[in-house]
């Protein structure tokens, strides 16, 4: 398999050659110096106002061990652009050869993040499931399914996700079973016989029929015991979704199966979405979150041994970022400025914190659900 190990990535080398060179310059010539470098994105992708910092905690395992002193926003943490979310001060070549993996670990990760954040704050309180770990390469499916999780998401479709997030994973059934059992209905029925009971029992209703004639049947098959329908139909074959979905919730609510879940994939994004959320219970989603557009954070020296310094359209020196409590605004300013005051009379704080101190990580790394909530406490602050 066309796969980097994680052993290839610790030892630095999935790098692109011209650090390697780089390195062995400095090495050479003595010129290896202490430097600060930030990490920040100038541009997010499709106009966005802000996106959710996620992979520190597999920065924090490359680089552990390493002379170095980090500074980071907490994982889960919005940033918007032109903010520094990252700092690594040290040695160049302590890190030099690790960048490519860094930026790899945050841009990505950050953009799936991102997106899994944006169609949280459009689906409200509805379910938001992520299907799309099949859209990306498998040896990946555990970093796009728990950046997922942390944006918004509910749940996990992949198994080894799930486990490793400590939630049990999401899903209904495929077509291929409905045309495997030749018919929708005793593809729910062998679903329900052969299943444990607390696996909800969400059947896929337009393989073959009519979806509202699909759903009654179902629904008379397996009566209470049906917890919900997935309508997955194809772009090209679904008509007015919206009218269908309000058509089969009149007529189950007529048979009193308001407790039946409708819930809606295929190809979902937030323009698709928007018309669904009033009437459908939860989504499936896969490609748009699973392919989100990756931020493209960069990481630029910003001091050497203690003098700012910085390529041209960059600012210089180490920055402090702070943040209001009360209105959510940003304020980047020089390190040596240690107090700011908002416009609203709010406090602010400098949320980039040392996490790593002489090589070793001086926090207590938040658990997953911790870091979830944190991204959804946050998003209360923020618009689309």
């Amino acid at each position: 398999m066309f796969i980097s190990t994680k052993e290839d990535i610790l030892n630095a080398k999935v790098t692109d050659v011209y650090f390697d060179r780089t390195v062995y310059t400095l090495k050479v010539k003595g010129l290896d110096k202490k430097v600060k470098a930030e990490i920040s994105v100038k541009k997010l992708p499709k106009n966005y106002k802000w996106g959710i910092f996620v992979g520190l905690e597999e920065v924090l395992e490359l680089l552990e061990g390493k002379n170095l002193n980090i500074r980071a926003i907490k994982e889960g943490s919005i940033f918007r652009e032109n903010e520094p979310v990252l700092e690594i001060e040290g040695l160049y070549s302590e890190f030099a050869k690790f960048e490519t993996a860094i930026l790899g670990f945050l841009c990505q990760e950050s953009g799936v993040a991102t997106k899994a954040a944006r169609l949280r704050k459009l689906v409200k309180d509805k379910q938001l499931l992520s299907f799309g770990a099949r859209r990306m390469h498998p040896a990946i499916a555990v970093a796009i399914e728990r950046a997922a999780y942390i944006g918004g998401c509910d749940g996990v479709s992949t198994v080894q996700a799930a486990n490793v997030l400590n939630i049990q994973p999401s899903g209904t059934i495929p077509h291929s079973l409905v045309l495997l059992s030749g018919d929708t209905v005793s593809a729910a029925q062998y679903f329900d016989e052969t299943m444990d009971s607390n696996v909800p029992r969400i059947i896929l209703i337009d393989t073959f029929g009519d979806e509202k004639f699909e759903t009654l049947r179902v629904f008379e098959a397996l009566g209470k015991k049906l917890s919900g329908i997935r309508l997955d139909t194809p772009n090209s074959r679904r008509g007015n979704l919206k009218a269908i979905i309000e058509e089969i919730r009149w007529e189950l609510s007529l048979r009193g199966a308001d407790n039946v879940k409708i819930f809606a994939s295929g190809g979902l994004d937030e323009e698709t979405i928007e018309p669904l959320v009033d009437v459908v219970d939860g989504f499936g989603v896969g490609t748009s979150i699973s392919s989100a557009s990756t931020i493209d954070f960069s990481m630029d020296i910003v001091e050497i041994e203690g003098k700012p310094i910085a390529k041209k359209g960059k600012n210089s020196g180490s920055k402090s970022l702070f943040r209001c409590k009360k209105c959510f605004s940003d304020k980047v300013v020089p390190y040596t400025i240690k107090t700011q005051e908002c416009y609203c009379g709010g406090s602010m704080q400098d949320i980039l914190e040392y996490v790593v101190q002489g090589g070793k990580t001086i926090i207590d790394l938040p658990n997953i659900k911790s870091i979830r909530e944190h991204t959804l406490t946050s998003l209360r602050f923020v618009d689309l």
